[in-house]
This record gives C-alpha cells, structure tokens and sequence, in this order.
C-alpha cells in the first residue's frame, strides 16, 4: 500500500510539472499578443473568463482541459458546449466567443469564407471515429458494419438516432457512411434527428431508440450503451475537429489555443478516445 500510495503522488506530481512547464508557454503566447497570461498585473478585462463555443462531443474532455488551463495560468474559461452548426451561426450573428473547436471542417470553412475567425490562427486539432451504439442491455448483437448490412432489420420497429443530417456534423458522417454502404434509403424515414450528438446518445442511453449512430468517444462516457459497430473510415470523410480563435477574440486567448494543442491537452485528450492530428 505504501508504494501504490507513493507511486500516486508520484505521477500526480508529474503531471502539475507539466502543466507548470506549460504555464511558460502560455505566458509567452499571450505576450507575444500584448497581454499577460498570468493573473499577476493584468487588467480586471484581461482577467474576465475567455469565452470557448465547442462541439458538444468535446463536453469532457475541453473541460478538463480548459480547467488545467486555469490552473496552470490563472486565467478563467466558461465555456459553451452544443451542435458545431447552432455555434457557428451564433458567432456568425456576433455572439462574443474567444475560440470556436468545430466537430467538423464545414462549419469552420462556413465561419473563415464570411471573416469570423482570426487569420492564421486555425488548426486541425483532433481526430474521432463513428460508431454504432446500443443501449447496454439490449438483446442486439456486434454488427459487421459492411455494404448493404443488415440495419433495417437490426432496428426492428425501432428508429435510428444521430445528428440532424442537414446541419449537424456526426449526421452528416453518418449519411455519408450508410450512403456509401448502401442502405441509406432503408433508414432515412426511420431517424431520430436530435440536435447534437449527446442528444443522439441520450435517445440510447434511455432505450427509446435501439441504435444510434455517435463518436467513439462519447459512446466511452456512457455505461449505458454499448458499440455494436464501427463504421469503416473510408466510409466517411475524416472526422477532423478543426480550432480557431474567432475575430473578436481577445489577445490573450491565443495563450488557450497554445494550450489545447500542446502536449499536456493532447494527453488529456487522448484518454478520452480523442486522436491528436499535430
């Protein structure tokens, strides 16, 4: 017990060391912007939370990561988490966000073609996989997820939840993959078009839809589903979640950027099933 005990202390003084390290980085990041990331001798304005709009995929894993953010530098985040699509075009409408992480690359393309973002300053940050969820007690079994599959059939009188195909991201992943395999036309009239993808999960998680469509990593913070599934990657265009800072962020948000691409948010990241792309 002893040594379980120091070995604990051990990596948990390992992993402030880090986030310590990168208290420097961001220093220098928010400087090179004209501002201080430390809470020592800022303004009360550069001291007010940045504001971040991210996927709705991303809920626990930016949280964590914006929370070792404001303890390595001090400096708050509130954060706002939903559809890609429902974010984008508040931003569009002048909402006041610092930093916009899309779940995909359309609504980042939508923002950059009409100036909301800040020149330069876009990334592709992180990679995910689709899946094919059902809730954990079902009688449904693993489905090899190949051309013309049997979904219709594994759905019964059931309805298939995911992402409204028109707008949001995994819906749109999810059209292009069943279209790709064929069985599209067999589903469309059968879909639960919720309006982000922990919605989709929600409609699982609680039984009222046998199967849905998700990200890997949402399916990985939910017991009460399961994957049946994963989609081929070649059935889909690649699941990229680009970051930005918006146009009217301010400078000191560019220390947060730097920091949900750097090592230590990579690390937090990919324990959530999340892939790094830098």
């Amino acid at each position: 017990m002893p040594t379980r005990g120091l070995d604990r202390r051990t990596a948990l003084l390992g992993a402030w060391s880090l986030l310590a390290g990168f208290a420097g980085v961001a220093v220098t990041a928010a400087a090179d912007a004209g501002v201080g990331a430390a809470p020592g001798g800022t303004s009360a304005a550069d001291r007010a939370p940045l504001t971040v709009f991210a996927a709705a995929s991303l809920t626990d894993a930016l949280g964590e990561v914006t929370r070792a953010f404001t303890a390595a530098t001090g400096t708050p985040v509130r954060t706002s988490f939903a559809a890609s699509s429902a974010l984008a075009r508040q931003i569009e409408a002048g909402a006041p966000a610092d930093l916009y992480f899309s779940a995909d690359r359309e609504w980042m393309d939508h923002l950059e073609s009409r100036g909301a973002l800040r020149a330069g300053t876009r990334r592709d940050a992180l990679g995910n996989r689709l899946v094919l969820i059902a809730p954990a007690d079902s009688a449904i079994g693993a489905l090899a997820i190949t051309p013309h599959f049997a979904l219709a059939a594994a759905l019964g009188r059931g309805r298939l939840a995911t992402g409204d195909p028109d707008a949001v991201p995994v819906g749109r992943y999810a059209r292009q993959a069943l279209e790709r395999l064929g069985v599209w036309n067999e589903v469309a009239d059968r879909l639960v078009r919720a309006e982000d993808v922990r919605s989709a999960l929600a409609f699982v998680d609680r039984g009222e839809a046998p199967l849905g469509i998700v990200y890997a990593t949402d399916a990985g913070i939910d017991r009460r589903v399961r994957i049946v599934g994963e989609f081929p990657a070649d059935s889909h265009a690649p699941i990229v979640y680009p970051v930005a800072l918006t146009a009217r962020s301010r400078p000191q948000a560019a220390a947060l950027l730097a920091f949900i691409v750097s090592p230590a948010a990579d690390a937090i990241f990919t324990r959530y099933g999340f892939s790094p792309l830098h």
